[in-house]
């Protein structure tokens, strides 16, 4: 056999086998979309699917690559992705919005607004310095988006991380931050638990402010935060929720071999992840539980391709720190138990 043939046999088996593969884009390295594309590409590969699971900023950041040429199939974005997209004044995203189909529903996850005592409602935040989060995340998406429901107008909006938000809250350099989260976080439950002097002063100058405008329960679900979730809590607090979602572009049309192919992969996995579902939630992550395949998610497209032939629906089970750079670096220590 020639070097040639080699070379030739070589490229065809490196090039069906990128055919072959799926990509899937989800979230941050360490949360919980990434470890529910792990999952999914787990029980998926016994029945042919090679699903490559990718990192990525957030949904804004997984709807342009679905887009781009990436091999991107599919992803987990928030709900309210639709809303904005929507909302926006790019006719790009006017196109990706109406391209993208819904595969199944996930979980909640709650909006924290975590403030200064001196806010009181989400119309209070009108001129004042407020944290949405990195750009391209769920939470700078959704804080975008409710500000725009409501036509609230802070002066400045900064893409800080979230555990620097909270921090510059705290230490009284931003006023609140918005933080999209299954609750309980963590991070509030090991801050609040601090036994740091110099942090637990500063958290009674702190709350979460209630989130009950009847404007945002056209696109979020009602949901609460109680003292079941943070023990800091007195009694429940409203506020509002998205619900992490499984979707991909429409790919139903078949007007071309790759449309064909992406819709019989589309339909494989769903039908996998409905096949699987109880071992899902005994054996993965623990979020699984919370997870009605069959969920109503009015305003969103299911799949057709993820959708046919499916059984019957089961009955659902920049500011300058340096005023406190000490407690600021007291209070990111022990969000994550560092000190």
């Amino acid at each position: 056999m020639s070097l040639k043939t080699i070379v030739f046999a070589l490229f065809v088996l490196f090039t069906t086998n990128l055919q072959a593969e799926m990509g899937m884009v989800t979230g941050s390295d360490t949360g919980t979309y990434i470890q529910f594309g792990k999952d999914i590409a787990a029980i998926s590969h016994h029945s042919g699917l090679n699903i490559k699971v990718k990192a990525s900023k957030g949904s804004i950041d997984n709807i342009r690559r679905m887009s781009s040429k990436e091999n991107a199939a599919f992803a987990i974005v928030q709900s309210d992705v639709l809303g904005f997209l929507s909302k926006s004044k790019e006719s790009l995203f006017n196109q990706h919005a109406k391209r993208l189909r819904l595969i199944y529903p996930f979980y909640l996850e709650e909006v924290h607004l975590f403030a200064r005592k001196e806010i009181k409602s989400l119309h209070d935040l009108q001129g004042k310095t407020v944290i949405v989060g990195p750009k391209s995340s769920g939470s700078n998406m959704t804080a975008w988006n409710i500000l725009k429901m409501l036509n609230i107008e802070p002066a400045k909006r900064l893409n800080k991380q979230i555990d620097e938000g909270i921090a510059m809250v705290l230490s009284g350099t931003a006023d609140a931050v918005f933080i999209v989260a299954g609750k309980p976080r963590n991070g509030f439950s090991n801050l609040f638990s601090t036994s740091k002097s110099s942090v637990k002063k500063l958290l009674q100058q702190v709350h979460f402010v209630p989130l009950d405008d009847p404007a945002l329960f056209a696109e979020y679900e009602k949901s609460n935060l109680s003292d079941q979730d943070y023990s800091f809590i007195e009694g429940s607090i409203p506020t509002v929720a998205v619900k992490a979602l499984l979707v991909s572009y429409d790919f139903s049309s078949g007007r071309s071999a790759y449309y064909k192919k992406r819709c019989h992969q589309l339909r494989t996995v769903s039908q996998v992840i409905r096949q699987n579902i109880a071992t899902l939630r005994k054996d993965h992550h623990k979020k699984w539980n919370q997870v009605n395949l069959d969920g109503d998610m009015s305003g969103w497209p299911k799949d057709k391709c993820a959708h046919s032939h499916q059984p019957a629906p089961q009955k659902s089970q920049k500011i300058k720190q340096e005023n406190k750079p000490s407690i600021i670096l007291d209070i990111k220590c022990t969000l994550n138990r560092t000190c």
